[in-house]
C-alpha cells in the first residue's frame, strides 16, 4: 500500500488533476462561448456598418445611378463599391426581388455549391434581430441581415454580412493547446510540492514513531513523548499516548509490587511449612513434637490456601469472568446477621459493637458476595480496634441508595496512606496492630471494593490517625435499579 505521506501524495495529485480538468473545461466552454459571442457582436456591427454607408451614399448623391456597365455583380456602382471593399467579411446586397446587387470578392472566391448554401440562407432570413450559422464546406458563418428604406433609384432592399466563426473555434483550440504544454509542468510541480509538505507534516510524527519505539520495555515507561507544536491532531495523539504510557507505568509497577507482595507473603509461610514437614520427618522427633509440626505446617497450608483463593478471586474479577447472581436480598435482614457474627468477634476480642439504625432495604445482587463484603469491613474494624473500643454498624437509605457502615475507634488511618488502602497487599503499619500476629494478606479490602462495584455502588472511607475509621459500602436500591433499568428500555424502544 505504501507510505502514509506517498498516499496523501497520490490523493492530492489526483485531486489537483481532477480540479485542473474541470477548471480547463470550464474555462474551455466560458472561452468557446465569448468567441462565438464576439463573432456574433461583430456580424452585427458590421451589418449595421454597412447599412449606414448604403444610406449615406444615397443621401450624399442625388441618387445612384444604375449602370450595368460599372456593376460588380448588379446594381452597384463604383463610388458605393469602394466603400463596400473595406470589409473582408461575405457581404450581400439585395434587391426586393432577392437578386443580387454586390456580393464581396471573398464570397466571389466560395465555392458554387457554398455561394448557393449562404445565399439561399440570406434570403430566408426575415427577423433582422436574429442571427444564423451556416456550415459551409470550407468555413462556418454567422449571418446578419437588416432592411434598407432608400428611396431614390436605388434598389437595395437588404443588406446581410456573414462573418468567419472560426476565431471562435481558433480561441479554445490554442487554450487547449496551453493547457497541454503548461498542465503537466503544473502536475509535476504541485505532486512534488505535496511530496514536500506531507514530508513536513509527517516529521513530528516520525519523531513520535522513535520515541514510542524507545518506550519497548518496562524500565523505560518513565518517559514521555514531547507534544510540541506539531499541530492540534497529533498534540491530542502525544497527550492520548502519554496519558496511555502513565497507565501501563501504574499497571507495571503495580503488577511488580503484586509480584514482590505476593512472593513475600508466600515465602513466609513456605518457610515455616518446610521446617515443620523436617520436623515431623526427623527420627529423633517425638511423637507430640511431631503432631505440633503437623498441625502448624496444616495451619501455613490453609493460609497459603486462603491467599490463593483471594488471589484467584481478584483474578477472575478483573477479567469479568466471575459472575454475580442478581437476586432480591433483604439488606436489613443480613446486616443483622453479620451483627450478631461480630458481637461474637468482639467478645473475644473485648471490643463492644453497637448497632443503632437498621432500616429495611431491599437490593439485587448476590447474597454470599455481599455477606462476605459486610464480614470483611466488620473484621477489619473489630482487628483495628483496641481492647475496650466500639464498632458501630448502621443500614441507613440515602438517595436511592442502601449504605452499610461501619465506624470504629481504632487506631485509624494516616491521610498519606488513605489512597492506597484498596491496593492490593497494601497494609498500614503492622505494628500499630493489635492482632499484627494474625494480621491478612492485604487483599480484603481490595475484594471489598470489586464487590461494591460489581453491585453498580461503591466503597469509600474516612478516617483520622489515632482516631478511627468510617467504611461505607454503598448499594443502589431494587426499585431504583428497576426504574433506571425501565427507562432505559423506553429510551432504547423510542
Amino acid at each position: 500500500m505504501g507510505s502514509i505521506r506517498t498516499r496523501i501524495t497520490m490523493a492530492f495529485a489526483g485531486a489537483f488533476i481532477a480540479s485542473l480538468v474541470v477548471f480547463a473545461l470550464a474555462i474551455l466552454v466560458a472561452r468557446r462561448q465569448t468567441a462565438m459571442r464576439e463573432v456574433v457582436d461583430r456580424a452585427k456591427v458590421e451589418v449595421e456598418q454597412v447599412r449606414r454607408i448604403v444610406e449615406r451614399r444615397t443621401s450624399l448623391t442625388e441618387e445612384l445611378r444604375i449602370d450595368r456597365d460599372s456593376m460588380i455583380v448588379s446594381g452597384v456602382g463604383n463610388p458605393l463599391k469602394r466603400f463596400l471593399e473595406i470589409f473582408d467579411d461575405y457581404v450581400v446586397l439585395l434587391d426586393p426581388s432577392d437578386v443580387e446587387l454586390y456580393a464581396s470578392a471573398r464570397l466571389a472566391s466560395l465555392s458554387v455549391e457554398d455561394r448557393v448554401r449562404l445565399t439561399s440562407a440570406a434570403r430566408m432570413m426575415t427577423d433582422t434581430l436574429r442571427t444564423v450559422t451556416v456550415d459551409l464546406r470550407a468555413d462556418r458563418v454567422v449571418l446578419a441581415m437588416r432592411r434598407m428604406d432608400v428611396q431614390g433609384a436605388s434598389r437595395i432592399q437588404r443588406v446581410i454580412v456573414a462573418v468567419s466563426a472560426q476565431p471562435a473555434s481558433l480561441a479554445p483550440r490554442e487554450l487547449v493547446t496551453t493547457m497541454l504544454f503548461f498542465g503537466p509542468m503544473l502536475i509535476a510541480l504541485s505532486v512534488a510540492w505535496a511530496h514536500l509538505i506531507a514530508g513536513r507534516a509527517f516529521r513530528p510524527l516520525d519523531r513520535m514513531v522513535d520515541q514510542v519505539k524507545a518506550i519497548t520495555d518496562g524500565r523505560s515507561l518513565h518517559r514521555r513523548l514531547a507534544i510540541g507544536s506539531a499541530g492540534s491532531e497529533l498534540q491530542r495523539l502525544a497527550v492520548t499516548l502519554n496519558e496511555m504510557i502513565e497507565r501501563l507505568e501504574t499497571s507495571f509497577g503495580a503488577l511488580r509490587r503484586f509480584t514482590a507482595d505476593a512472593s513475600h507473603e508466600l515465602k513466609t509461610p513456605l518457610a515455616v511449612l518446610r521446617a515443620d514437614v523436617e520436623r515431623a520427618m526427623s527420627p529423633s522427633t517425638r511423637k507430640d513434637e511431631r503432631a505440633v509440626a503437623l498441625e502448624e505446617a496444616l495451619q501455613q497450608v490453609t493460609r497459603m490456601a486462603e491467599l490463593v483463593n483471594s488471589l484467584l478471586t481478584l483474578a477472575r474479577a478483573d477479567e469479568g469472568r466471575l459472575e454475580v447472581v442478581q437476586d432480591r436480598i433483604a439488606l436489613d435482614d443480613l446486616a443483622r446477621e453479620v451483627v450478631e457474627t461480630a458481637r461474637l468477634l468482639g467478645e473475644e476480642s473485648g471490643v463492644q459493637i453497637e448497632a443503632p439504625q437498621i432500616v429495611a432495604a431491599e437490593v439485587r445482587g448476590d447474597l454470599m458476595r455481599l455477606r462476605q463484603l459486610y464480614l470483611n469491613l466488620v473484621t477489619n474494624a473489630i482487628k483495628y480496634t483496641p481492647r475496650g473500643g466500639t464498632v458501630t454498624i448502621s443500614l441507613a437509605i440515602v438517595a436511592a441508595e442502601a449504605h452499610f457502615s461501619v465506624r470504629d475507634t481504632g487506631i485509624g488511618i494516616a491521610a498519606a496512606d488513605l489512597p492506597y488502602i484498596f491496593d492490593r497487599f497494601w497494609r498500614a503499619d503492622r505494628s500499630r496492630s493489635r492482632a499484627a500476629e494474625r494480621g491478612g494478606f492485604g487483599l480484603g479490602l481490595a475484594i471489598c471494593q470489586w464487590i461494591a462495584h460489581a453491585h453498580g455502588g461503591s466503597l469509600t472511607v474516612q478516617s483520622r490517625l489515632g482516631r478511627g475509621s468510617t467504611f461505607t459500602a454503598q448499594i443502589p436500591l431494587a426499585v431504583a435499579e428497576e426504574r433506571a433499568e425501565a427507562e432505559e428500555s423506553e429510551v432504547g424502544s423510542a
